[in-house]
């Protein structure tokens, strides 16, 4: 039990643990990773996923998408609008004049139906489900999604997101998870070093929203391909982009498609702790945000105020405002 819902809805908590101290806690509201405690190097284990202690932090307006399976279509789409089959869809607008993760009620601020808890001899997983109705947030067609945490004895955390849909639509899931391999509320993770094996970026305008342009990374602070710690050129005054974003908030080129088989788009390294978190995915597109949004005004369940920089969120997608982009392939999924 993790709470009610101002309409008495429960929210549950799962806990997934393996055999060598990895502990997944998913909650139902927003299918989301509400903790991952993992040890560092010496065998300590501490929580490494920003988060709320209780529900009502969750429910809050000010929630950055703490863990949030995102939905139905991950980051930005300008204006909130796109058209598919001949039809004009409006979104709703709640990222300046742009929609952002789904809307004002996405995914994220949805009580999923938990299905099934398993226990097997070397994994444990819970499987999630989610019907949005034809025209929920101004999307078309009733979309039935699903999102299944498995956390197995290599401390892999796996997360599968399916869905089908009735008629014609646009979907594009992601996870939202903030880390910080030091332990959420240590302080900043700008010393922590991150690889990004892309040779582009799509470049944004004011209001984050992509230009529809592929930039190479070579020269430019957006140059992950050999690790470096986050910080050393996030305060780079010469990068227009960095200034839009405050920070880095953009998206990572990491192919043009979608592949059949995950392949590693992330690596973290954290010289502190010792801790390395690998991220592989089979999305095309990469978005790393450093958390320069984050004011100090949050409290973590271990008393600490998040403040800017104190996590980073690394969110395989599809490319932002891919539905009014043609260059940058397709969002549609048909019956």
């Amino acid at each position: 039990d993790f709470g009610k819902m101002p309409d008495g809805t429960e929210v549950q908590a799962v806990t997934l643990r393996n055999d060598r101290g990895v502990m997944v806690r998913v909650i139902t509201y927003g299918a989301r990773v509400q903790e991952v405690v993992t040890p560092d190097r010496n065998g300590h284990g501490a929580d490494i996923a920003l988060g709320f202690a209780s529900l009502q932090g969750y429910l809050g307006r000010s929630d950055p998408y703490f863990g949030a399976t995102v939905g139905r279509f991950a980051n930005r789409i300008a204006r909130g609008r796109f058209t598919l089959d001949g039809h004009t869809y409006q979104l709703p607008i709640n990222d300046g004049p742009n929609s952002l993760h789904g809307g004002t009620m996405g995914f994220d601020r949805r009580v999923w139906t938990l299905l099934t808890v398993k226990q097997g001899p070397s994994f444990a997983s819970v499987r999630l489900r989610y019907v949005s109705p034809d025209g929920d947030q101004g999307y078309p067609g009733a979309l039935t999604a699903t999102a299944t945490y498995t956390l197995d004895d290599h401390d892999r955390l796996h997360i599968d997101y399916r869905a089908t849909t009735t008629a014609p639509t646009i979907v594009n899931l992601s996870n939202h998870t903030y880390w910080n391999l030091s332990g959420e509320g240590s302080g900043s993770v700008t010393h922590e070093r991150l690889m990004i094996p892309a040779a582009e970026f799509t470049p944004v305008d004011a209001t984050l929203i992509p230009t529809g342009a592929f930039s190479p990374v070579a020269g430019t602070p957006f140059d992950f391909r050999q690790p470096k710690a986050i910080g050393r050129d996030i305060r780079d005054g010469r990068s227009q982009q960095l200034l839009f974003g405050r920070g880095y908030d953009i998206n990572w080129v990491i192919s043009r498609h979608a592949v059949a088989v995950p392949r590693l788009v992330a690596r973290v390294v954290d010289p502190r702790s010792g801790r390395v978190l690998e991220l592989a995915s089979n999305q095309p597109g990469l978005h790393f945000y450093s958390g320069n949004f984050l004011d100090g005004s949050l409290v973590g369940p271990a008393g600490h105020t998040y403040r800017q920089g104190g996590g980073f969120a690394l969110e395989p997608q599809v490319f932002p405002d891919t539905p009014n982009q043609p260059a940058f392939g397709s969002a549609i999924l048909r019956p």
